[in-house]
């Protein structure tokens, strides 16, 4: 059996998957992948880490929010979530085990393409994201480190 920690993805190989993204979709704006409490574990490279961890809390609670009403529903499993705003579409699926990608594109983005294609990575990647340790980005400057913060 292969151990998963040796297949799991570097933050080097993440970031470049999400700069990739957010670069070859027109309308996209930044790409954020999270754990499903809502901790950062990567983040499109233009995206500072102050608003990646904000975009992290966000599309953690639309995830726990959709979770809820599928049990509420009997609806089993949500596949994603798509919030559509006056200026904005906020794209939030899961990526594994434990793991959401989040994607934040323009209201003239093609909605279809881009659930398409975040789809599409989370199909290819997903498997190996369980795997990722927590705190993959590196603390914001003056930051302890410390539970209490």
């Amino acid at each position: 059996m292969t151990d998963p920690t040796t297949t799991a993805p570097t933050t080097a190989q993440l970031d470049w998957l999400l700069n990739e993204l957010v670069e070859r979709l027109p309308g996209a704006r930044e790409a954020v992948l999270l754990s499903s409490d809502g901790l950062l574990l990567s983040a499109s490279s233009h995206t500072g880490q102050e608003r990646a961890e904000r975009i992290s809390a966000i599309a953690s609670g639309f995830s726990s929010l959709a979770r809820g009403a599928a049990r509420q529903l009997a609806a089993n499993e949500v596949r994603q979530t798509v919030v559509e705003m006056d200026n904005a579409f906020l794209f939030v699926i899961a990526a594994g085990n434990g793991a959401c990608l989040s994607l934040v594109s323009d209201a003239e983005a093609d909605v279809g393409l881009v659930a398409y294609e975040i789809n599409r990575l989370v199909r290819q990647v997903g498997p190996h994201l369980s795997a990722l340790p927590r705190n993959r980005r590196p603390a914001a400057p003056g930051f302890s480190g410390g539970e209490n913060g």
